[in-house]
C-alpha cells in the first residue's frame, strides 16, 4: 500500500523512508535504537488542506498515514508545508533552518526531533522528489 498522497507530491517520501527501513532488518533495528519515538509530521498542501503520516521509530520501524500507530500517541509532531517536507527530504535544506525560520513548527519532545535526520538521509537517495 503506497503512502503517496496525489495532492502532497513530497509524501513519495514516506515510501522511500519506509522501504529503506524495511530494506534492512538491521538498520531498522539500529533506527528504532536511535529514534525511539513515534513521529508525526502534518503537511500542509498548496490548498491549505493538511494530512498525517507518522514513522514509528520506537517498536515496528514502519511509516503509516496518520499522526499515529492506532492505540499509540506521538512523542514528537513536526508540522510544515509539503513543499517545505519536499525540501527538507531531498536535502535541500535543514530542519533546524526551516524550525528558526517558523516554517516548521514542532509539538513535544523537541530533542527527539533531531534523531529524525539520519532517517531522513537514507531516504534521500531513494525519493525521487
Amino acid at each position: 500500500m503506497s503512502l503517496k498522497h496525489e495532492s502532497y507530491p513530497s509524501s513519495a517520501a514516506f515510501d522511500a523512508i519506509n522501504s529503506s527501513l524495511q530494506a534492512d532488518n538491521a538498520e531498522r533495528k539500529d533506527a528504532v535504537k536511535k529514534g525511539n519515538a513515534i513521529f508525526a509530521f502534518k503537511l500542509k498542501n498548496k490548498e491549505g488542506q493538511e494530512e498525517g503520516w507518522h514513522i514509528d521509530l520506537k517498536e515496528k520501524g514502519a511509516v503509516g498515514k496518520g499522526e499515529a500507530p492506532e492505540g499509540k500517541k506521538a512523542d514528537v509532531t513536526l508540522s510544515l508545508s509539503d513543499e517545505d517536507f519536499g525540501k527538507m527530504v531531498a536535502g535541500k535544506t535543514q530542519a533546524q533552518r526551516l524550525f528558526m525560520s517558523g516554517k516548521l513548527k514542532i509539538k513535544g519532545d523537541v530533542m527527539k526531533a533531531t534523531k529524525m535526520e539520519p532517517v531522513l538521509k537514507k531516504a534521500q537517495t531513494q525519493a525521487k522528489l
